[in-house]
Parts: C-alpha cells; structure tokens; sequence
C-alpha cells in the first residue's frame, strides 16, 4: 500500500476514534450546573466529543443536545415523586432506547440516584462504560446502595473528602477531586457595590430570600420565608429583601407567590453570587445554595419543608443529625436548621432577629462558614473529573 494511502487510512482512523458520544445526565439545578462545567473541561481535552443526554440551560449551553429537560424531572421529597412518574419513566424508556439507538461511548451520570442508578445499570448490559460524578448521598441514607453502584459503575469521583472513606469501607475505591463549587463562587463586587448596581439601599439590612430552585419546594417554602418577611419588618423597619432568582424559576411564579404578601422582594435574575453577598443574613432552603452562601461568608438560617409523609418516611430511613451541607461538612451545627412545622414564619423570624441582634453570634457563624472552605480541597474539580472522564474514552 502506497504511503500516502496508509497515511489517511491512519488519519481516518485518528478522527473515527476522537469522535466519541457521551451521554450525560443531570436531573436537577445543581448538576445541569456542574456538568456544563465537566463538558467544558472535556472539550478543551477533547474537543470532537459529542455530548447528548437530560440537563437544563447551562449543558445545552455548552452544546449537549439535551433530549428531555431536567425541570421537568426536578422532585423534592419522596411522595412528590408520583406526580411526575409517568413523565419521567417515559423519560427513562427514551434514554435506554438512545443506548441502543445512538451506542455511546460513556455515560456520565451526576447525582440523582433514583433515575441514574438504574440508568447505569442498562447501560452496564450493554458494555458501555459508566462515569458517576458526584454520588448519591449514601453517607446519609440508603447506604445499601454502594453494592449497586460496584457493580454497574466503573469510575466515581466523589466531591466531599469523607465520602473516600464511605467507599473504601465496602471495597469500591473512588477518585476525590474537590468541590466544583470552589472554582465557581467568585465574586464581581463588593458588597456595597452590588447594592448599588441591583437598586437596593446601601446602610439597610438585607435579607437575602433562597427559597430554592424546584417549583415544589418554592411553592412550600416562599410563603412562610414571606411571613417572616413581614414579622422581620415589623419588629427592624430599616431593612429590606432581595432574591436571586434560580435559572429553573420564572420570575412571574415569584411574584404570583409575593403578590400575596405586603412586603416588597426585590427580584434579581443572574448575578447570583453577587446578590447573596449582598445580605447580612440569608433564609436558604436546605441543598447546593447552603453551600454557595458558606463559601460566601453570609450567616443563614436552613429551612426545609417537604409532605409530612415523605418527612416521616425519610426520617426512618436518614442516618445524620444534620441535613445542612454545610453543617454535615463542618461536623456539628453550626448554622439553626428549621425543618418541617418549624420552618414557619414565626421560627424564621425569631431565629433571624436573634443572629441579626447579636452581632458576636453572628461574626462566629461567619468565621465557621468561612473554614468550611479549607475542608473542601482544592480548585479544579472539574478539570480533575474531566481528565478522569476522557481517559474512559
């Protein structure tokens, strides 16, 4: 054969092998978040990759073709299942379908367990390759899931430093790359900037209002983070409210909600590191966002509020005192957790006035939030992963 002639045989082949598909999925917020941020990493490794799978705004984004979007898969709470499980089964039918039809090469899954795991496990059938980022919170609950992802995962990388040990201690060795979060909470101005950009008083005190970002939990939780709005006013009229808006929430859901209430929220799509940093004090429902505003150095007050079955339900199942993030990862409580009947207006109100009237107790949770920090490793966990990812491929 010709020299020239094996020359582009070669380079045929070249190409054939970089142009690989992965399938990526990322049900909820915080992992259409952090798998943007993988993709990204990937690209720059790679970037004749082709990325399909389930995510929001920021995958598709960054070029992922997504086949079903995930805030219409976004649940809180066990029984708030049910109402989204034809959607999201026939979501399920479709992805196994897509590995048969489309054969990736790998398929990256991120957290949400109840729809990846069996996900990996049709995947696993089929001889394709599995990547887990970020895992399922067994450390918490359904610990029994371990022996599951042993056999239908080949490689997890984990996020949280403690969750090494969870894993070794049942034989699944597991990659700890450091938290996404950490190259990711930047900050554009001060905090006296911010509140001249977004049109807030500069001196007030600021309440920053996170009711989360599924429209089941904002639902639950807004009004009650209202009604302590309105106390809050009553007993400090010098102060003020400001909400970041989530990408997975339409602003007019918001103001349906505050249109009911006699407060004025000032609501503020994007920025959303630079509005929480407005706040002396945030009312944050309980997941990724406690984090962010740790990271932040903004005392918070966690609230968490789900159907009082699912409550019942997981409490026989959770195995941690905690649910905070941030409280897990410091090791004691170190920020109030209202949950369930005290995550109500007059609780969120009286723990508010009493961090906002005791300054000392509140430079204290600063300075805990503020170590929280040094225990989550180092920047890079995205490009760790992504170098973890396309050695798969």
């Amino acid at each position: 054969m010709p020299l020239e002639k094996i020359n582009s045989v070669l380079s045929i082949n070249a190409v054939h092998k970089k142009n690989k598909t992965i399938m990526i999925i990322a049900g909820e917020a915080s992992g259409d978040m952090h798998g943007a941020n993988l993709v990204r990493e990937m690209l720059k490794i790679n970037p004749a990759l082709n990325f399909y799978g389930i995510g929001g705004n920021k995958l598709q984004e960054e070029g992922v073709k997504i086949l079903a979007n995930a805030s219409s898969m976004a649940v809180v709470g066990l029984t708030e299942v049910f109402s989204k499980l034809g959607s999201i089964l026939k979501i399920m039918g479709m992805m196994k379908r897509s590995l048969d039809e489309r054969q990736p090469d790998l398929v990256i899954l991120i957290d949400y367990p109840d729809f990846n795991l069996p996900l990996a496990k049709a995947a696993k059938k089929r001889g394709i390759k599995v990547f887990y980022y970020i895992s399922p919170q067994v450390w918490a609950w359904r610990r029994g899931r371990i022996g599951q992802i042993k056999k239908t995962v080949d490689k997890m990388a984990v996020i949280l430093p403690f969750e090494v040990d969870t894993y070794s201690k049942e034989g699944f060795p597991v990659n700890y790359v450091g938290h996404p979060l950490l190259d990711m909470v930047k900050l554009n101005y001060s905090k006296q900037e911010s509140r001249k950009n977004f049109g807030l008083a500069e001196n007030k005190i600021t309440i920053g209002i996170l009711p989360g970002s599924r429209l089941s939990e904002v639902r639950k939780l807004m009004p009650e983070l209202l009604r302590a709005a309105e106390i809050l006013v009553q007993k400090m009229p010098d102060i003020q409210f400001v909400l970041p808006l989530a990408d997975t929430l339409e602003e007019k859901i918001i103001t349906e909600i505050s249109s009911r209430f006699t407060v004025k929220v000032h609501i503020i799509s994007s920025h959303t590191y630079d509005v929480i940093s407005c706040a002396d004090l945030a009312l944050v429902a309980s997941g990724t966002a406690t984090l962010e505003t740790a990271l932040l150095g903004v005392p918070m007050i966690i609230v968490y509020k789900i159907s009082l079955i699912s409550y019942v339900i997981g409490r026989l199942f959770v195995h941690v005192k905690n649910i905070g993030l941030v409280n897990i990862i410091a090791g004691k409580t170190i920020v109030p957790e209202l949950i369930q009947g005290d995550a109500c207006g007059n609780r969120i109100a009286m723990e508010a006035l009493a961090i906002l009237t005791n300054e000392e107790r509140k430079q204290e949770m600063i300075k805990e939030l503020m170590a929280i920090r040094a225990k989550l490793g180092d920047p890079g966990a995205a490009i760790r992963a992504a170098q973890i990812a396309c050695d798969m491929v």
